[in-house]
């Protein structure tokens, strides 16, 4: 048996998505059927669509969906029908990472998130040409139903719009993630981020949550910082008027920052990054960039300053215990995310991409 779903599609390479119908079949016993209410739109499903990143295509992408259970196989446990569930990304739960806890580094992240197949090789979605990639992140949301796999469900409160909690599932929790669960910046401490998109943004709530007391954002655009401000920044900087540095240096009296955050995965901004740390700061990169790419340090001043540089994957959270904690940070007000939210339709998708790029929406939310 199938279903007819309306989907948007990634056609081929750097093409527009194209809204049309398709067909999906019957979940499987570990799979979870998903009505979907609304879907985040994050950088990397443009990274996908633009390939960058390797997803068989065509393929549904989307990876931040929220909707209501409409069917359950019979392996699963944690929801049932007519819960409210927000999605994540997936994970194998049996490798070495998994077991240890460290689910957003499963040494199977690329197949589970990426394939576009079930682990036995099918795909849920198809059309009159043939398969089209599904389970991207485990959900390919860009549906109005999917077939998803268990550990990308998070079932929530169903009193909360899920049109709000959509975002949380990637982008929002990967800044607030970066801050939270793996730098951990003590209170009176000071932190920057460079890049205030959506990750960028959460990763500034996150700051002031901690009880960091200097909070510096960085961007090209005046009004995201101006949004960054109104969420927790203390300082902004733009870097296409003034040096970031230079400009950090000051703020800091000369001292740098504790913790730096860099969400853009530019090479000349890690090294701003790296260059504004004070001594024994920490550095963490979660922005994703093209395979391959490689930024230079300077070794002399990077010795004597014993800085650490680390990488981080979906916030190091784990999806079911984190993203509970954000929206009860978020019905206290502490945790604001739904001011960087814009909706769109499901129609008018590519416009949502646009506008991400060129920063006039700090998350877009395809509602449907």
């Amino acid at each position: 048996m199938t279903t007819t779903v309306t989907a948007a599609v990634a056609p081929a390479t750097r093409e527009p998505l194209v809204v049309r119908e398709l067909q999906l079949d019957d979940p499987r016993s570990d799979e979870v059927r998903v009505r979907m209410v609304a879907s985040g739109v994050c950088h990397t499903d443009a990274i996908v669509r633009d390939g960058i990143y390797p997803t068989p295509l065509p393929a549904v992408l989307g990876h931040e969906g929220a909707g209501v259970v409409e069917a359950v196989g019979d392996a699963i446990t944690t929801v049932a029908v007519g819960d409210h569930v927000v999605l994540s990304a997936a994970y194998c739960g049996r490798c070495r990472r998994c077991r240890a806890g460290q689910v957003a580094y499963c040494e199977n992240l690329m197949a589970e998130d990426f394939g576009g197949r079930r682990r036995d090789g099918s795909t849920s979605l198809s059309s009159e040409e043939g398969p089209v990639s599904s389970h991207f992140f485990g959900q390919s949301a860009f549906a109005t139903y999917a077939n998803v796999v268990e550990t990308s469900v998070i079932k929530v409160d169903p009193a909360v719009p899920l049109e709000k909690l959509a975002p949380l599932g990637c982008g929002l929790q990967t800044g607030a993630g970066a801050v939270l669960n793996e730098l951990r910046p003590e209170p009176g401490t000071s932190l920057v981020v460079f890049g205030v998109g959506a990750v960028g943004s959460a990763a500034i709530m996150a700051a002031k949550v901690a009880g960091c007391t200097t909070v510096i954002a960085v961007d090209l655009h005046d009004s995201r910082l101006e949004l960054a401000k109104e969420i927790g920044a203390t300082h902004t900087v733009n870097s296409g008027a003034v040096d970031a540095v230079d400009e950090i240096m000051k703020i800091t009296h000369g001292n740098g920052v504790d913790y730096a955050l860099d969400t853009t995965a530019v090479p000349a901004v890690l090294r701003q990054a790296a260059d504004a740390l004070a001594i024994r700061g920490t550095l963490a990169l979660v922005g994703a960039a093209k395979p391959g790419t490689e930024v230079p340090f300077e070794i002399g001043a990077s010795l004597v300053k014993g800085w650490t540089f680390k990488t981080v994957v979906q916030g190091s959270s784990v999806p079911q215990v984190f993203i509970p904690r954000l929206i009860e940070l978020w019905e206290q007000g502490r945790f604001p995310f739904d001011k960087l939210i814009r909706t769109y339709s499901l129609q008018d998708i590519n416009t949502a991409f646009a506008d991400s790029a060129d920063g006039s929406t700090v998350k877009p939310v395809v509602v449907f």
